[in-house]
């Protein structure tokens, strides 16, 4: 018997070993797999190994070779294909349930998403996928940050799958572009009037990109998109005054505003000096109208808006945005000032609760302290205070209403969701932070239920806040 079981584990470790062999000389010289995977993370290994290393015979995978002949080279050896050629196929896009405790006596239910979405904006951390969320009606739309549109009809958390959407998005953003950095990528998703919007990092010409806008008629079958707002204005990724780039400092958050117009957020891209020129788009918040396009600046002093809210009760705007090294911001707009045609300015690169980052040394820290002072005070310089700076930075995200003067935050580095009130003077109390355990790049109030886009799984998460 322990015979039989000794020459049964010499055969499968042989039949191993004939495989890795197969694969390391027969696929290397053509798809150069073995090569790339040493770059792949966990999560994108496994994938790899799921869909195109499982154990089988010789022949199986010789046979399976065959039928994917055409497909491969598409696939492999740059996984960020991976999600664009899921999109093609339009298949279903199927979901995993799971739950986990949470603390203040939270219970988070996760759908993971198991197909479709591997691309993170920010690789380093996340690299399951990032997305961004909306309902049309009941319905929920998920929209990937290569353009992978899906839904999920009277959206619950037993669905099991979610169908796609054909679009023609990546006439905007192209597979071309994303290779370049994954944060050029699409920034968020509203759906708004029967219609459905959607920001991206457009290059308005080589290697000059800047935020623009898309929109199309809510369709469940096919979305073609068109532009609706594009500024001839954009920053060069290596000839720029700062000679700095950073296209994860792009902002790109939408919401509705009133009947004829939405909130764009834009970030700086690092080019500093244009958050406080009032003759730029960037580091702005800017109302356009949906039917035109025309638009206009609402405020200024940003650095990477991440986040906003209109409170219709209140008559107020919230926004969120990163700081620098430290310094991230909830800051608060008051509506009347935007029918009033004041335009509130918040600070930004003049002042700043944080540093610039420890890698600028030497003569070059001297002098772009000189330039961009990050003063303290926000008011003693004649900007708007925030409401609250984080020391050090949490990698604040979107920012929602869940009920009477109350609201949640979410984060992406500490992968937390803070929740606090305003009380009548404005100011934020009973700030309780809640652990979620993944980078948290989009949120969605409705119907009692706090709906939450979880990057590191590619998942949709839900917290019941009856």
């Amino acid at each position: 018997m322990k015979r039989n079981n000794i020459v049964k584990i010499l055969i499968l470790l042989a039949g191993f070993f004939s495989t890795t062999i197969y694969f390391s000389y027969s696929l290397k010289p053509r798809y150069g797999i073995f090569k790339n995977l040493i770059s792949l993370n966990e999560n994108q290994k496994k994938i790899i190994k799921k869909y195109f290393l499982p154990f089988r015979t010789i022949s199986q995978q010789e046979k399976i070779i065959q039928d994917q002949e055409s497909n491969l080279q598409k696939i492999v050896p740059y996984l960020q294909d991976l999600e664009l050629y899921k999109k093609e196929s339009g298949s279903d896009i199927k979901a995993k349930v799971s739950i986990t405790k949470l603390s203040e006596n939270k219970v988070l239910r996760k759908l993971n998403l198991t197909s479709g979405f591997y691309s993170g904006i920010y690789f380093a951390t996340s690299g399951s996928g990032s997305a961004f969320i909306d309902f049309d009606n009941e319905n929920l739309f998920i929209l990937s940050s290569r353009g992978l549109l899906a839904f999920n009809e009277n959206f619950n958390d037993k669905v099991t799958n979610f169908k796609q959407i054909t679009n023609n998005i990546n006439q905007f953003i192209s597979l071309e572009q994303f290779k370049k950095r994954p944060s050029f990528s699409v920034k968020d998703l509203l759906i708004f009037k029967n219609y459905i919007f959607v920001s991206f990092t457009e290059e308005i010409k080589e290697n000059c990109w800047n935020t623009s806008l898309i929109k199309g008629d809510i369709n469940y079958k096919k979305i073609n998109f068109v532009k609706l707002f594009s500024s001839q204005e954009c920053i060069h990724s290596e000839n720029n005054i700062d000679k700095e780039f950073q296209p994860l400092q792009s902002g790109g958050r939408i919401i509705s505003y009133d009947k004829n117009n939405i909130l764009l957020s834009i970030g700086d891209y690092r080019s500093r000096h244009l958050a406080q020129n009032i003759n730029s788009i960037n580091g702005k918040i800017v109302k356009i109208n949906i039917k035109n396009g025309s638009f206009k600046i609402i405020s200024l002093g940003h650095r990477n808006p991440q986040g906003l809210l209109f409170d219709k009760e209140k008559n107020i705007i919230l926004e969120t945005e990163h700081g620098p090294m430290g310094g991230d911001e909830i800051n608060l707009i008051k509506v009347n000032d935007i029918e009033e045609n004041n335009l509130p300015n918040y600070g930004w690169p003049i002042s700043s609760a944080g540093e610039h980052y420890s890698y600028i040394k030497g003569d070059k820290r001297k002098e772009i302290y000189k330039k961009y002072p990050l003063h303290k005070s926000h008011s003693d310089y004649g900007f708007v205070e925030p409401l609250k700076s984080f020391v050090p930075s949490i990698a604040i995200s979107e920012i929602v209403k869940i009920g009477n003067n109350s609201y949640v935050l979410s984060s992406l580095k500490d992968k937390s969701l803070y929740f606090f009130k305003l009380n009548k003077e404005n100011e934020i109390i009973k700030l309780k932070r809640v652990f979620v355990g993944e980078r948290i790049r989009d949120l969605k109030f409705k119907n009692k239920q706090l709906y939450l886009f979880l990057e590191d799984t590619a998942s949709i998460g839900i917290i019941d806040l009856s």
